[in-house]
């Protein structure tokens, strides 16, 4: 049976992630960094369903047609249905809430770009720290040659750093964000299914609107 607890040793883990972190962090401002962290969060979601968020549209709606300002008190808990829904009521036409809904999908695809940036630049960088380590465990073995005790626990950090920093890019980093890449994009083609729904409402509202100003 083999034994694992040989391929751990403290010093190289702390090389490669510590480096790694740091190293990508250095790239951005700390909001990127507390974002990717955040993010990995949503690795253990389901893809984003437009269900829910057609569900509060469509009570909206049905608000709407006793009164339309009553639907600025709805506790809608999808971000894009509730400004919809304010926008319709304060007069938006179909083309200014279709574009509104653009930019709010523009605005989160950026946001989340800057996490998929970082975990991808992580996937960069933690091979370079695990070279990194590589040196560091060389320098040590070779500044310790005449004390053999400590020439083996050098030569794990050299050896296992390497090994960290292989495993990290491609089991760790890589995939976490081409999974938020899988995911933002579920979600954009999801959202752009609320655009002609909005579109309806607000067309369905403006001649109610036309009437109570008249």
């Amino acid at each position: 049976m083999i034994d694992l607890s040989v391929f751990f040793d403290p010093l190289a883990l702390a090389i490669v992630g510590g480096g790694t972190l740091l190293a990508t962090a250095a790239r951005g401002p700390l909001g990127d960094t507390v974002a990717a962290l955040r993010a990995l969060a949503v690795l253990v979601r389901s893809p984003f369903e437009v269900g829910p968020a057609r569900a509060e549209l469509a009570k909206a709606e049905r608000v709407a047609v006793r009164d339309l300002l009553a639907t600025e008190s709805l506790p809608l808990r999808d971000q894009d249905v509730r400004l919809g829904v304010e926008a319709v009521a304060d007069n938006a036409t179909p083309d200014q809430v279709a574009a509104l809904l653009d930019s709010l999908c523009a605005a989160r695809c950026e946001r989340h770009l800057v996490v998929q940036e970082f975990w991808a630049a992580a996937a960069e960088t933690a091979p370079a720290m695990g070279m990194v380590g590589t040196l560091i465990g060389l320098v040590r073995m070779f500044g310790s040659m005449d004390d053999p005790a400590t020439i083996g626990s050098a030569m794990a950090v050299a050896l296992l750093a390497t090994l960290y920093g292989a495993l990290f890019a491609n089991l760790v980093a890589a995939p976490i964000a081409a999974r938020l890449r899988r995911l933002s994009r579920a979600e954009e083609l999801e959202r752009r299914k609320l655009v002609t729904p909005f579109r309806t409402f607000a067309a369905r509202v403006a001649p109610r609107r036309t009437g109570l100003a008249a």
